[in-house]
């Protein structure tokens, strides 16, 4: 036995010795000087990185095998100041000499003076992540806020030049599919090379020729090194009042397998659910037609304070944050994004509004103490083949999301208790196919499935409005139920005729909702016995909406001019009935929805569009329903309307200017928008309930928004300024109480900021936005109102000592309402940080809200009221962690 372990120890030593031999060589240069710190890199036949390594001072490398499989296996050599040399490994046991030739670069295009560059080709601008970070910077998110012409809002969405990207690849993958706040989060900087901004980014190969894309894409280029290991960092944090943040993150980036998996955990105010945040999610909706009521139930309009998440955000939450994706080759790939957050949340404010009214004002007082327990499980799976000749893309979705809200208030000196039950199943599946023919048109298939059900159930106590509920009588509470199952599909083909820069796109399909509304509002005697509130807080509502629509698309580009006009017609029959309401009706419609749009290049970087577009649409199960529904303790809605319908015009023009050498990024916007509608929402307000109906009578909302933003490089300062001015006006008409006010409300919003290195050893940023609003009823006395609104923000990071970091941060708000005293806060942060390079590892202290707000007031104004709010907010918190990197 002994003798067998013996051999198999040392088979298994040998297997390992030759597992590793090493292929060895020397680089020098053409006068055969030996050359230090070269670039050495072994890649196999389709270009993936096996390993790396560089020359010492003796010229000499070593790179470790893992066997000895090398057909196809390249070194390549690279070092500034020479060209790359790229030998092809013949034998394992061959000493590899490679001379390296000067590099032919004249001096005229070295960079001299360490100045931030852009490099362009194509539709593709690439920013040298390395230009832009800083010693304090950990991940991409933090670079990407520095680079002129993007810009990262507080929920992490992004925006080039004005307009929000689309998708962030990472090496040309769409690892998270439009949730990709995980990313710029964790993606450390340093590995990655460059950010590539890809305008009019088409994902299907086969749609490059003919592109009409008006998308904007980033992508990060990862480095070589990067991709050879699994990278990720994990965090231990503990602090006071009783907090924790914790968290494990792990990465890969190579070229079959990608992931960034994450699990995390604490209660500082971080919402952990920001990470599954879809930035273009209203827009995928937009185009799958699929209306349906997301919630018809909620715990009254708390609404939160005008500051960031997390300085108000009471929470204890958690998420396990999954995605994976393997490529079987270079056109074919299978994705799995995986999720689960769970969440525990307190929230207690005092509330006051005013609703201003011919000869009459509407006052309530409110306090809400708040329990909120959110869930949400989802599971997507897609599986995507793109290749020149064909497209494939199917997507199934899996997602359940329970929330419960438990919390008792006091409106109008009135206390209850209320507890909120949402439950809802979401199910789908996607799936396109398009097939490139012999004469380049193109056949696609397309078909969308979905199965939702969402019951609701909210339960007050004791039971309020007795005189408009209970007859007058006291009793114990009232118990709202809601169901509403949806079946929907859309199905289409097309066929495209593709002709040289000419492509005519014909389309027929089909889609069909499904829907049923249960409802039953119930009270609860005070002898236990629960009985309906009345026959009409019942609904029994069958709802059946299809279409048939065909659509004819012209399309035209050149290197110059791209312009598309789209005629879709559409056969739209509804119907919906409900016996308990004596409800019965139908409705058949003929919609032609034209749109054309135009994008004309200007120069070779700068551009004009136009469009327009008119839309019919019709309403959705929850504007017909007859039976009175308790939306929340002091809202009872329902509806005495057909079906609502509204008629669209939109109309925009827009003005791209870059000097991407220059870094000077400038945009100008203009939309104009005016819809009809058929139905209004008639409010009946008195000082313990408001009651809405929907009543047909024809009224107009129009729109006009105005916008321009600059962003540039000042290369003398090493900073980035930014400065932006917008205007956006709407009228429109509301019904209450039975007066008809039309109104007129107008927003002028001002914002600058910069991004400044200071020295070597320190940068500032800062941010204002300054907007004011007015209101007007447009009748003779009408009400008239003003509101004020400045936010500044700054930060300064400093390098105190070698390998210690200094960050305080402070912001200002002030708000100015003429009837209302004005609003100051001033917040401050303090962080300090020592990184531990031998242990990988970063040491951090940082305080909160130093001043310790522990409440915040808060101004809200709309047409014709106005709010008062006071939310309770955590107060000063100390925090200490370490972050062990790998």
């Amino acid at each position: 036995m002994r003798k067998l372990v013996l051999t198999c120890w040392l088979l298994l030593a040998a297997f390992s010795v030759f597992a590793q031999k090493p292929l060895k060589g020397m680089v020098k240069d053409a006068s055969g000087k030996a050359v230090e710190s070269v670039n050495v890199t072994l890649k196999d036949a389709e270009g993936n990185t096996i390993n790396f390594t560089r020359t010492n001072k003796n010229g000499t490398f070593s790179i470790e095998l893992k066997n000895d499989q090398i057909a196809g296996y390249k070194i390549e050599a690279s070092s500034i100041g020479f060209k790359k040399l790229i030998t092809t490994v013949t034998d394992i046991a061959k000493s590899y000499d490679l001379t390296l030739q000067p590099s032919e670069t004249t001096l005229e295009t070295v960079t001299v003076k360490n100045r931030p560059s852009l490099t362009a080709r194509g539709d593709t601008l690439n920013y040298r992540t390395s230009d832009f970070a800083d010693k304090q910077d950990r991940s991409i998110g933090d670079v990407l806020k520095k680079m002129p012409g993007v810009e990262v809002a507080e929920d992490g969405k992004i925006s080039y030049n004005g307009k929000s990207i689309s998708n962030l690849y990472v090496d040309g993958d769409n690892l998270l599919d439009d949730k990709y706040n995980i990313g710029t989060k964790n993606i450390p900087h340093g590995a990655v090379d460059k950010v590539q901004v890809i305008q009019n980014d088409q994902p299907i190969k086969m749609m490059r020729k003919n592109n009409m894309s008006d998308d904007v894409a980033l992508n990060l280029v990862i480095k070589d090194e990067a991709k050879l290991k699994v990278m990720g960092d994990a965090t231990v944090g503990a602090g006071m009042p009783n907090r924790f943040d914790e968290n494990l993150t792990a990465m890969l980036f190579n070229k079959k397998l990608k992931f960034i998996n994450n699990i995390k955990g604490n209660n500082i105010g971080s919402d952990p659910g920001g990470d599954l945040t879809a930035h273009n999610f209203s827009d995928y909706l937009k185009k799958l037609d699929n209306d349906k009521p997301s919630g018809l139930l909620s715990t009254g309009a708390a609404g939160v304070p005008s500051l960031p998440q997390s300085r108000y955000l009471f929470n204890k939450a958690g998420l396990i944050n999954l995605n994976n994706l393997y490529k079987f080759n270079p056109d074919l790939q299978l994705r799995a994004n995986i999720s689960y957050l769970y969440d525990q949340r307190r929230q207690q404010y005092n509330k006051f509004s005013e609703t201003y009214l011919p000869n009459q004002t509407i006052r309530y007082a409110e306090t809400q103490s708040n329990a909120i327990n959110p869930q949400k499980l989802r599971a997507q799976f897609n599986l995507n083949g793109n290749a020149e000749q064909y497209y494939l893309n199917n997507n199934l979705v899996v997602e359940y999301t329970p929330f419960k809200t438990t919390s008792g208030f006091v409106i109008n000196n009135v206390a209850a208790n209320q507890v909120l039950k949402q439950e809802t199943f979401d199910l789908s599946n996607e799936f396109n196919y398009r097939k490139k023919l012999k004469s380049d048109d193109v056949i696609n298939l397309y078909s969308y499935l979905n199965r939702t059900t969402q019951p609701e159930t909210l339960n007050i106590t004791p039971g309020l409005n007795a005189d408009i509920l209970n007859n007058g009588n006291s009793y114990l509470g009232l118990t709202q139920y809601i169901k509403l199952p949806t079946w929907y599909t859309n199905n289409y083909a097309s066929f495209a005729f593709v002709k040289n820069n000419f492509v005519q796109t014909y389309k027929a399909g089909f889609n069909v909702q499904k829907q049923q509304l249960n409802s039953e509002l119930y009270r609860t005697q005070n002898n236990q016995q629960t009985e309906p509130v009345t026959g009409s807080t019942v609904n029994d509502l069958d709802w059946l909406k299809t279409k048939l629509y065909t659509e004819a698309t012209y399309e035209y580009t050149n290197d110059k001019l791209k312009a598309g006009i789209s005629l879709p017609l559409s056969y739209n029959q509804i119907n919906y009935s409900d016996a308990l309401n004596q409800l019965d009706n139908r409705l058949n419609k003929l919609f032609i929805n034209p749109a054309l749009n135009v994008k004309y290049q200007t120069s070779t970087e700068n551009y004009v569009t136009a469009n327009y577009s008119f839309r019919n649409d019709l309403g959705g199960i929850d504007d017909v329903y007859r039976g009175t529904i308790l939306k929340n303790y002091r809202s009872l809605f329902s509806n005495d309307a057909p079906i609502a319908e509204s008629k669209t015009h939109n109309v925009g023009a827009g003005f791209n200017f870059r000097k991407a050498m220059q870094m000077l990024f400038a945009n100008l916007t203009a939309t104009y928008s005016d819809t009809e509608l058929s139905t209004i929402s008639a409010y009946n307000l008195s000082n313990n309930i408001q009651q809405k109906i929907v009543l047909p009578l024809n009224n107009h909302i129009r729109s006009l928004s105005l916008a321009a933003n600059a962003s540039k490089y000042l290369f003398s300062l090493k900073s980035t300024v930014n400065a932006g001015v917008s205007f956006a006006q709407s009228r429109y008409s509301q019904l209450q109480n039975n007066a008809l006010l039309p109104f007129n409300t107008q927003t002028i919003s001002y914002k600058a900021g910069i991004e400044a290195k200071l020295t070597n050893f320190i940068n500032w940023s800062y941010n204002a936005n300054f907007a004011i609003t007015d209101n007007k009823a447009m009748i003779a006395d009408g009400i008239e109102t003003n509101f004020k609104q400045l936010r500044q923000q700054s930060s300064l990071a400093i390098t105190t000592v070698r390998n210690v970091y200094l960050n305080l941060s402070a912001e200002h708000l002030f708000t100015r309402q003429s009837s209302q005293p004005d609003l100051k806060y001033l917040f401050a942060d303090a962080n300090m940080r020592y990184k531990w390079l031998k242990m990988k590892t970063d040491i951090e202290f940082g305080i909160t809200n130093l001043t310790n707000i522990k409440s915040f007031d808060a101004i809200y104004l709309s047409a014709n009221s106005l709010t008062t709010g006071t939310y309770y907010i955590p107060g000063r918190v100390a925090m200490l962690k370490a972050t062990f990197n790998f």
